[in-house]
C-alpha cells in the first residue's frame, strides 16, 4: 500500500531540516488551508521560501508543487465529507458559505497556474481563422460547456455549432475539412463515442482542440490541449470544481478570440446588446403585447 501524503509527512518530519520541518508542521496542522493558499503564502507563514517549499515536496516524493497539491487534494477528498470535500456534516451555514466559496476561488486560481498560455494562444488563433467550429461535449457538464462555447462564438460572428449526440458528432466529423476546428470538451477525456468522432475529424484534416485533464485519451488525440486538473469530487464523477475550471478556460478563450476578430466582433456584440435592450421580450420596460381586439376597432398599437 502506497503511503498517503499526511502519513509521509509524519514519517519524515522529525528528521527533516529545521526550515522544512516548519513547512511540514503547517501542512499537518491544517492541510486544507495549505491546499487553498498559494505557496508564497505558505512560505511566508513558515518564515521560509518557495524553493524550500519545492524541496519539501520533493522530500515527500513529488516532482513539483502541482503534483503535491493534487495528491493532497485527492487524499482530503477521499477522507472528507460525502457532501463536499471541504464541508463537514456539522458545519453551520456561514461555514458552508465560506468553505464552498473559498474552494471555488482556489479552483479558479489554479487554472492560472496550470493553463499553458502558448496552447491557449494557438487555440484562439485556430478558432478565429477557422471556416467552421464544431463543439462536442459528452455528459451533463461537458454538454453544457459545449453549448455555452458555441453560443459565445456565434455571437462573435463565427460559423459554429454544438453537437451533443454521438451520431451527430460522427456526421459533423465526417463533413468537416482541413480549415475546420473541433473543440472537444470532456474532463474525464475517455468516452469512446467522443474519441471516435475526434478520430474521424482528425482524418478529415480538422484541428482538434481538447479541453480535458492532462494525460487523458482525448489529450493524446488533440492537436492543441487545454489541460486543467482538479481534485476528485466525493459526490459526482465530474464535480463542480471541474465545471468551474472549464468555464474559466472558456471565458479566457472567448476573450482571446474576440481580440483577434477585432472591431467586427465588437460591433456585432454591441448590435446584439442594442437589439436585446430595445426589442427583447424579457427586458424590464418592454411595451405590453396585447393580443385581444380593442373595443374601438383599432389594432391595439399606440399612436
Amino acid at each position: 500500500m502506497v503511503p498517503r501524503v499526511l502519513e509521509k509527512i509524519a514519517a519524515i518530519i522529525d528528521r527533516a531540516p529545521a526550515a522544512r520541518r516548519a513547512v511540514l508542521a503547517l501542512i499537518l496542522e491544517d492541510p486544507q488551508r495549505v491546499l487553498d493558499e498559494t505557496f508564497e503564502t505558505l512560505a511566508q507563514r513558515a518564515n521560509s521560501s518557495v524553493p524550500t517549499i519545492m524541496r519539501t515536496c520533493r522530500d515527500l516524493g513529488f516532482p513539483g508543487l502541482r503534483e503535491f497539491k493534487l495528491a493532497l487534494a485527492q487524499e482530503l477528498a477521499v477522507g472528507g465529507s460525502p457532501l463536499n470535500r471541504r464541508v463537514r456534516i456539522d458545519d453551520d451555514t456561514r461555514q458552508v458559505i465560506a468553505k464552498v466559496t473559498r474552494g471555488a476561488a482556489t479552483v479558479i486560481n489554479s487554472v492560472q497556474a496550470q493553463l499553458d498560455a502558448g496552447a491557449v494562444e494557438r487555440a484562439a488563433n485556430a478558432i478565429a481563422t477557422a471556416t467552421r467550429v464544431d463543439c462536442y461535449g459528452v455528459g451533463v457538464t461537458s454538454n453544457f460547456m459545449a453549448s455555452d462555447l458555441q453560443a459565445r462564438l456565434y455571437r462573435l460572428g463565427l460559423a459554429t455549432s454544438s453537437y451533443l449526440d454521438p451520431h451527430l458528432q460522427l456526421i459533423s466529423a465526417a463533413t468537416i475539412g482541413p480549415q475546420g476546428v473541433v473543440m472537444a470538451i470532456t474532463y474525464v477525456g475517455g468516452m469512446p463515442s467522443l474519441l471516435e468522432a475526434v478520430d474521424v475529424a482528425r482524418s478529415q484534416g480538422a484541428t482538434i482542440i481538447g479541453l480535458t485533464q492532462p494525460g487523458s485519451k482525448l489529450a493524446e488525440l488533440s492537436d492543441i490541449v487545454l489541460a486543467v486538473e482538479v481534485a476528485p469530487d466525493p459526490v459526482m464523477p465530474v464535480g463542480p470544481e471541474a465545471y468551474l475550471a472549464h468555464l474559466t478556460v472558456i471565458e479566457i478563450l472567448t476573450v482571446l478570440v474576440a481580440q483577434r476578430l477585432g472591431d467586427k466582433a465588437i460591433d456585432r456584440l454591441a448590435n446584439i446588446q442594442r437589439t436585446l435592450e430595445t426589442r427583447g421580450h424579457d427586458i424590464q420596460h418592454h411595451a405590453r403585447i396585447d393580443w385581444e381586439e380593442p373595443a374601438n376597432g383599432t389594432n391595439g398599437s399606440t399612436p
